[in-house]
């Protein structure tokens, strides 16, 4: 018999097995384990000493019905339910009208991980899915499968891959269409708001955060989601964030750099337009600290509308894995 320090050790008793053990056995992140528990009740039927949570085989076979069915494409929130209610060790058949993809083979995934990219055929399910649920108006499964994505894949691999493409695609709907579908954008943008905003919800503490960044729309610049992905990827690090969102005055960008002394600022522009590069160079230029000892920010500049010779003293990541490379590193510095 092990002894109750092995037992310790492979993260289990007799009582049953923890989320980390069973989540580094399946392949899925811990993050969407406590999801489907806290949304679905697909958890622990039981919690030792009404706290630990402790999987039993029962829950750990209802658990893998639900990551087949979710791998093949069908809804979380439908998942759980054929999950739940399949009798114990058969196969829960996929529901109608999604078709089934084939489920990537489980393997181990560090609990501090961030979770695998999509493949080209499973991001396109992706996608058709979820443009599907925002041509129907279906807000409901909007939320499951933006949270699904995120929580399965990591909101770098999530952004890039179904949403972002989604969104594209949704606006390339209604200009063609006379703005036939205006309503279907702005119901997905909002819902894409609250998924990020979700993953942001627990940033790390002042004391506990590396470095921090700053990051902003130009004046006049309403566009705010992607700074909003590059938000929740830099919290999920540990990395310290400030979003100020839409359209931030340039008196007042300037004070909070005064203000926060930030290792870096990032500021987005959609188009031209709005590229004030003006207030970039002021910001890039911008000291804080001691004589002898001061410091300036980096400045990302990100988006579109920055097109053009590059400005000096700044740095123009080309998609959000870059710019999340920059900053991890100028924040460790």
């Amino acid at each position: 018999m092990p002894s109750s320090t092995e037992r310790a050790q492979a993260g289990t008793d007799e009582h049953g097995l923890t989320t980390g053990t069973v989540a580094r056995r399946l392949g899925v992140a811990p993050t969407t384990l406590r999801t489907w528990d806290r949304r679905y009740g697909i958890g622990p039927a039981r919690r030792q000493g009404g706290r630990h949570r402790r999987w039993t085989a029962e829950d750990i076979a209802v658990l893998k019905r639900m990551c087949e069915l979710t791998g093949s494409g069908v809804p979380p929130a439908e998942a759980a339910r054929t999950a739940l209610n399949a009798a114990p060790g058969t196969r829960a058949p996929a529901a109608a009208h999604h078709p089934v993809l084939p489920a990537p083979p489980p393997r181990p995934l560090p609990s501090d991980a961030e979770p695998d990219g999509l493949g080209p055929d499973a991001a396109r399910h992706e996608r058709r899915g979820l443009m599907s649920a925002a041509l129907r108006l279906d807000a409901s499964t909007i939320d499951d499968r933006l949270t699904a994505a995120i929580d399965r894949y990591g909101p770098v691999a999530a952004w890039d891959q179904v949403i972002m493409p989604t969104l594209h695609a949704v606006g390339r709907k209604w200009q063609t269409s006379g703005e036939k579908y205006v309503e279907v954008e702005h119901l997905l943008s909002w819902h894409v708001s609250s998924a990020l905003r979700r993953v942001a919800v627990r940033p790390a503490a002042a004391g506990d955060a590396t470095g921090l960044t700053l990051l902003a729309c130009t004046p006049g610049e309403t566009h705010t989601l992607p700074l909003e992905a590059l938000a929740a990827c830099l919290t999920q690090r540990g990395l310290g964030v400030r979003m100020f969102g839409a359209s931030v005055p340039g008196e007042a960008l300037s004070e909070a750099v005064r203000r926060t002394g930030p290792s870096a600022v990032v500021l987005w522009s959609q188009s031209r337009n709005t590229a004030a590069r003006p207030l970039a160079q002021h910001v890039a230029s911008s000291e804080r600290g001691v004589r002898g000892a001061r410091t300036r920010p980096a400045v990302l500049v990100a988006g579109p509308g920055w097109a053009g010779p590059p400005m000096p003293g700044t740095h123009r990541p080309r998609e959000l894995a870059e710019a999340i490379r920059m900053l991890t590193g100028l924040c460790a510095r």
